[in-house]
């Protein structure tokens, strides 16, 4: 039936009657599906502009000592100052079962102290330096433009090597001077520059890019750190929430280092995984709104269809008749008028899926000519499923601006349509 040449030439000839009607019904259901492909690639490009910041492992934790007990505990007194020791790396890997990976990491002028002052040849500044491992990269949100990172045997070694930010090498290189393989001194001791990196946290990057990662266990003996460690890093195992190991982290460490659960402001935390799923929730939420404005506007421009239809068959009211005098079945006279309001349907939001797919397009040639982003924007997107799925809509609501139509076909009376002038 849809390669019916006579009757796709009845349709076009009858949809041209009424040009101007035809267009404005049409309109909303092309409407409905531009703005569905331009609101779910522009929600698409903010969240890729936002996942952009987050670190490639999502879900890590961090933990931290911060204060003194507040609490009595096991004939303890309050006051205590907890410390973490090298040693408590292994521990917490040993009988924390929840956990793939922990990392002990100490840093210098972070924090409280001054940061280290760092020299290449006669141009030096003062940078904070911070313990880093194997895949730090992919932990800190981290992009390594020149070199490489620190490596398990840069850890395993103690190596004297050193990954700086983007602003450290600004600052302490000619522009033009190779970086990679020379000498910087931090405090007088002296690394070896073996990678670069740029930060994709957004917002914050100046600072972060004015940092510098030596391999963690180096850090600690270089400069006096050997009995202690800042924090640890956690990153849970395969199909385990990151709440989990937090919470589990630090219930083993309370049992270890005798504090009471009830004092909980001893260890504190960054749950990398619960901002993580703040953002996705707000981008769902973003998406279902996008699909709500859209469906609502493509099942306006459907009853438009359908109203139209309505019309059509009002006014061949005789010519279905005969058709029915003639022996046309019901279906045959249902699959006539359903296949009026699917053209008009396909068309129109075809036609509105391919503009906001070239709408969408043309900003993201845009944005890679500024540069791949824009604040917080980035590469807006349409997806495949998001094609299928609009298209699935398109043809659902072609079929319903036709239910109604094709009742009141089927319900003509033959005689009663050839009587009527």
């Amino acid at each position: 039936m849809l390669l019916d040449i006579e009757k796709w030439r009845e349709i076009i000839g009858t949809l041209k009657q009424h040009k101007l009607r035809t267009a404005l019904t049409a309109f909303g259901v092309f409407w409905g599906i531009f703005m569905l492909t331009v609101l779910l690639g522009a929600g698409k490009g903010l969240e890729n502009g936002v996942n952009v910041g987050f670190p490639r492992v999502s879900n890590f934790v961090n933990v931290w000592s911060q204060g003194t007990t507040q609490v009595p505990y096991q004939g303890l007194p309050i006051g205590r100052h907890i410390e973490f020791k090298p040693d408590d790396v292994d521990a917490i890997a040993r009988n924390v079962s929840s956990i793939s990976i922990v990392k002990g990491q100490n840093s210098l002028g972070r924090w409280s102290d001054s940061p280290p002052y760092t020299v290449h040849k006669s141009r030096s500044g003062a940078f904070s330096a911070q313990g880093g491992f194997a895949h730090i990269e992919d932990i800190d949100g981290l992009r390594i433009v020149e070199g490489r990172s620190i490596n398990a045997i840069d850890e395993q070694q103690r190596r004297k090597v050193a990954l700086i930010g983007q602003r450290v090498a600004d600052q302490l290189f000619e522009k033009g001077e190779n970086a990679i393989g020379a000498d910087i001194t931090l405090n007088g001791i002296s690394f070896t520059v073996i990678g670069i990196f740029a930060s994709l946290q957004q917002g914050n990057e100046r600072q972060e890019e004015e940092r510098i990662y030596l391999p963690n266990d180096t850090l600690r003996y270089a400069f006096n750190q050997v009995g202690w460690v800042d924090n640890f890093i956690i990153v849970p195992k395969p199909g385990v929430p990151a709440r989990v190991a937090e919470e589990d982290v630090k219930k083993y460490l309370a049992q270890i280092k005798k504090v009471s659960p009830e004092d909980l402001g001893v260890f504190r935390s960054f749950n990398m995984q619960d901002q993580f799923d703040k953002v996705q929730g707000l981008f769902i939420g973003i998406k279902a709104f996008s699909w709500i404005v859209a469906i609502g506007t493509m099942f306006a421009g459907a009853v438009g269809v359908g109203n139209i239809m309505l019309i059509v068959v009002k006014e061949r009211t005789r010519e279905i008749g005969l058709r029915k005098a003639l022996g046309a079945t019901p279906r045959s006279i249902i699959a006539m008028i359903m296949q009026e309001s699917l053209f008009i349907s396909a068309v129109a939001g075809y036609a509105g899926l391919v503009l906001g797919t070239l709408s969408i397009e043309a900003v993201a040639t845009m944005l890679e000519a500024g540069g791949g982003k824009a604040g917080f924007f980035g590469r807006p997107e349409v997806e495949f499923k998001t094609a299928i799925a609009a298209l699935a809509v398109l043809v659902v609501a072609g079929v319903l601006a036709s239910l109604m139509p094709a009742a009141k076909a089927v319900a003509v009376d033959p005689i009663t349509a050839l009587q009527d002038e």
